[in-house]
């Protein structure tokens, strides 16, 4: 039950700091990095979202998650802009690759995973394999 400050003729909603810690403790809402991080952050806002009513905490919790959300988006899903990146994506998906197509050329699954979660930027090295793979110019892996 969110705290109740008595005023004459009206009650107002207060801000409880320990409730909003346990919150930030619960959810530990932070900079989003990968994809994974995105998408639970999401679910917890549609979580919120699906609630009648917040308190004042929630509603905090609940500002701060999508500014974190919209940063992440914003900086990863640029409209209409390709990354070396969203071209392998669109490659691999075009010829329903799958990840182990391609772990020769990237050198691992480790290395896959950190490509297509934007942890790592793809070398030159395997922008070429990539290139002779796909039969396209290796800068299409390769940033401007």
């Amino acid at each position: 039950m969110p705290n109740m400050t008595k005023t004459p003729g009206k009650m107002i909603l207060t801000f409880n700091s320990d409730i909003y810690s346990q919150l930030l403790s619960q959810y530990q809402p932070r900079i989003i990095k990968t994809e994974e991080e995105n998408e639970k952050f999401l679910e917890t806002v549609e979580e919120l979202l699906s609630r009648s009513h917040l308190t004042p905490e929630e509603d905090a919790l609940l500002e701060l998650l999508v500014k974190l959300i919209e940063d992440f988006e914003e900086k990863h899903y640029q409209l209409n802009v390709s990354t070396p990146r969203s071209r392998l994506k669109h490659l691999m998906e075009a010829r329903s690759l799958k990840q182990a197509d391609l772990v020769e050329i990237l050198g691992s699954s480790e290395i896959f995973a950190k490509i297509m979660n934007g942890e790592l930027e793809i070398t030159k090295k395997q922008a070429e394999g990539l290139g002779k793979f796909f039969h396209v110019d290796a800068s299409l892996f390769l940033l401007g």
